[in-house]
């Protein structure tokens, strides 16, 4: 093997990670042109192939497969060193790399990761919104000091982490005056309702779906969004009721000038902060983890 060129292998392994040489490009801001001649390079120092064509796909070699572990770990230590450094910088401020998962609402991101900010000390903090999976592998490789999650580490899922439970609450149903309808409790009122709800396949989703069936009700529609705040923006506008944490009922009805029309206690929303250690040890996030487990989940009466 001829002498190997560490640029080539990030580029290679941020190739392998993106599956695209375009949107591998896109990140380390290269022209693709370059990212293949690079990888051309790679290749001729290897030996051997560690990327082939499958139709339109970029795929691993058994070559490639090799290259892309030691890779891995190349990398992940790297960032672990830059982690360490930069926390025992003195004229630095220490650095949070907060992930945060897509399902979580926006209010309640806010107020979990605020406590962050009121430590002792100088903090620069970088917020990611991904799925749980893609956030897991970052933390895997030391890209992220916590995940927050609306879910703990699905079972079978290989990877060093730890889920610790923040806290809990209800779910309430709010809609707009327009149409609120009144005199009826829940789930009464939601028989026959449109339901603005989050998509199948989440948390929340399976739950509600659950407790539909249960309370046989049957909505007139069912409108599903994959953003929490933009469902709350549509039921604003009153195009029919929707969910929302208990523990924010206060912030949803006054920034979305909505109201209560009923709450459902059976339908539970958890919390979870995901660290690569079992003890929680970085200031902001045990500020984070101390503050929700003390009052962030507190309902309202």
């Amino acid at each position: 093997m001829r002498h190997l060129n560490y640029s080539h292998l990030q580029y290679f392994y941020t190739v392998a990670k993106e599956k695209s040489v375009t949107r591998a490009a896109e990140l380390l801001h290269l022209t693709p042109q370059t990212i293949s001649g690079q990888l051309k390079l790679l290749d001729e120092a290897v030996g051997s192939a560690l990327f082939e064509r499958s139709g339109r796909r970029l795929v691993l070699t058994e070559m490639g497969h090799l290259v892309y572990q030691y890779a891995e770990t190349i990398f992940s230590v790297g960032a672990e060193l830059a982690h360490v450094i930069r926390g025992k910088s003195p004229t630095s401020p220490a650095v949070l790399n907060v992930g945060i998962t897509q399902s979580i609402p926006k209010l309640i991101a806010h107020r979990m990761i605020q406590p962050a900010l009121t430590i002792d000390a100088p903090l620069r903090m970088i917020c990611f919104e991904r799925t749980l999976e893609e956030l897991l592998g970052e933390l895997a490789v030391h890209n992220l000091d916590v995940v927050l999650s609306d879910r703990p580490i699905p079972v079978g899922l290989n990877v060093k982490a730890y889920s610790h439970p923040l806290g809990e609450c209800g779910t309430s149903w709010f809609a707009a005056e327009s149409v609120a309808v009144r005199g009826k409790a829940l789930p009464a009122r939601l028989n026959g309702a449109t339901l603005l709800l989050p998509r199948i396949g989440t948390v929340l989703r399976s739950q509600i779906d659950a407790w539909l069936e249960k309370m046989h009700v049957i909505a007139a529609v069912v409108h599903e969004f994959d953003d929490s705040a933009l469902l709350k923006v549509f039921g604003m506008q009153g195009v029919g009721v929707f969910p929302g944490p208990r523990a924010i009922e206060k912030e949803i009805c006054a920034m979305y000038h909505v109201k209560v029309v009923g709450r459902s206690e059976d339908v539970r929303e958890r919390y979870f902060a995901i660290s690569p250690e079992r003890r929680l040890r970085h200031p902001a996030v045990l500020a984070i983890s101390d503050a929700a487990r003390t009052h962030l989940f507190s309902e309202p009466a």
